[in-house]
């Protein structure tokens, strides 16, 4: 009988597949890039201060910081006048979004998405989200808040002079 030669079996090296590397190694760098967006991104961007939107920012974030005398400085002095700011929630949890800015030669209105974080809840942290607007009138050079959403209402002391 002629019996054909068996052929040898491949034995492990016992070095990795090169592909095996290869993968490894794209998953590594993706992961290391996505890292660095998200350490990297920041803050948005300021918008300019002698713009409505820009002026709704500086505002929001004051009042988001805590910090009513700064927002208060955004504040037309009719704005400050009628203010009832009873009940207003602490804004430490809200997330303000711009949504569109409408300018005329003296009022402009300016809508923002806020968004509002809860507690964890059953099934994960609550959010609610309102959109809103803000009535701005223009004073010189400058624009002045009119009309700000309840959740960033500020109310200046009367017997501070700003």
């Amino acid at each position: 009988m002629n019996e054909a030669p068996e052929e040898p079996v491949p034995q492990p090296s016992g070095r990795p597949d090169r592909t095996l590397l290869i993968v490894v190694s794209v998953i590594a760098v993706l992961v290391i890039v996505a890292l660095v967006v998200v350490f990297t991104r920041g803050a948005p961007p300021q918008l300019g201060e002698t713009t409505p939107a820009g002026v709704v920012q500086r505002y929001s974030a004051a009042v988001i910081d805590g910090d009513e005398a700064a927002a208060a400085a955004y504040l037309s002095d009719a704005a400050g006048k009628n203010c009832d700011a009873f009940g207003r929630p602490f804004a430490r949890n809200l997330r303000v979004t711009l949504v569109s800015t409408t300018e005329r030669t003296d009022t402009a209105d300016v809508r923002v998405l806020m968004t509002e974080s809860g507690a964890d809840g059953p099934f994960g942290s609550g959010e609610y989200q309102t959109e809103d607007g803000f009535d701005l009138i223009r004073s010189g050079n400058t624009w002045l808040i009119a009309r700000a959403p309840w959740q960033l209402t500020v109310c200046p002391d009367p017997d501070v002079k700003q």
